[in-house]
């Protein structure tokens, strides 16, 4: 009883996120970096789900799946970054042990989410590329609310096996995470129990949902390029492949961080944070560019936004 008392009154109820750098004036830099990505990150994610939801021509299975991935994006970033602003301006840097496992949560299940969402991204360019025809009919409107559903119950399981065996480890000691935001793996370092059943859920968990969202990209573009190769109109091939390379592109910038940060072996790694500050900042900051630079019907769609706001304010354009 003596024990459990003591571990009781020595167990960790905050924590002390030492950020990027302890240097005052990096850390203003950091802020102000940080601040104005994040409101590109807003602005950009959220022009896209206002864009696809005013545009009638835009009310497609493809373009639904988009502004579902740009809320994803805005969820994700809001909650990596908006404690870190706050941190990189003041001296205290402290996290509760609530808020901390909270962080972990949704940032796994953002994370989750966007996983198998790209996964279903790409389930649907097989079919729009593989069976055209057929498009509308197997994609219709409840076979697509039924997988966005999906994606968000599966970011929902990765998230509470991601976080609830780190709610069951002891912390009396230290309690600096050296990290800008609460991560499973720093949190790790940290615990005085066990943490080996904590860690092999954290690699089954994560190695099983890379797995299952690799095969289903995999087996996908295996389909789409087989298909395409087969077009006897280089135009047609071009077509084929443009309208993939966008979600590509997307699907490498968010992949590859989670593969150096996740599939690398438990020792220290010194450009994690940076690996990290791409995962959670730039790729949601560089995702609506890639989706509408590429894409003639969303920038189209904007413009037309565009103009009609402008004619709400009374201004009259050319």
């Amino acid at each position: 009883m003596e024990e459990i008392s003591v571990r009781n009154e020595t167990r960790v109820t905050q924590f002390i996120l030492l950020g990027l750098s302890s240097d005052p004036n990096l850390q203003i830099m950091f802020f102000v970096l940080f601040l104005v990505m994040y409101l590109l990150i807003i602005a950009g994610n959220l022009l896209i789900v206002v864009t696809i939801c005013v545009d009638s021509h835009l009310h497609s299975p493809m373009y639904f799946f988009l502004s579902n991935l740009s809320f994803i994006d805005f969820g994700f970033s809001t909650v990596a970054v908006s404690k870190s602003l706050g941190n990189f301006i003041s001296h205290n840097k402290i996290i509760s042990f609530n808020d901390c496992i909270s962080q972990v949560f949704f940032l796994h299940f953002f994370g989750g989410a966007e996983c198998f969402h790209l996964s279903l991204m790409s389930y649907d360019r097989y079919v729009a590329i593989c069976y055209p025809l057929r498009y509308t009919t197997i994609m219709n409107r409840r076979v697509c609310l039924l997988l966005v559903v999906s994606t968000w119950v599966g970011g929902f399981i990765h998230a509470f096996a991601q976080s609830f065996p780190t709610v069951q480890l002891f912390f009396c000691g230290p309690n600096e995470i050296d990290h800008f935001y609460c991560e499973t793996r720093a949190l790790y370092v940290l615990a005085c129990s066990s943490t080996f059943i904590s860690q092999i859920a954290d690699m089954v968990n994560t190695g099983s949902l890379a797995l299952v969202c690799f095969l289903i990209v995999s087996i996908s573009y295996a389909y789409i390029i087989s298909t395409v190769l087969k077009i006897r109109s280089t135009e047609g091939r071009r077509k084929a492949f443009s309208t993939c390379a966008s979600h590509l592109a997307v699907v490498t910038l968010f992949f590859g961080p989670l593969v150096l940060i996740y599939m690398r072996p438990p020792v220290t790694f010194a450009g994690e944070k940076l690996v990290a500050v791409f995962s959670t900042i730039v790729t949601p900051w560089l995702n609506p560019f890639i989706y509408t630079l590429r894409n003639e019907k969303v920038k189209e769609a904007m413009k037309k936004l565009g103009g009609k706001k402008a004619s709400l304010l009374g201004i009259h354009t050319k």
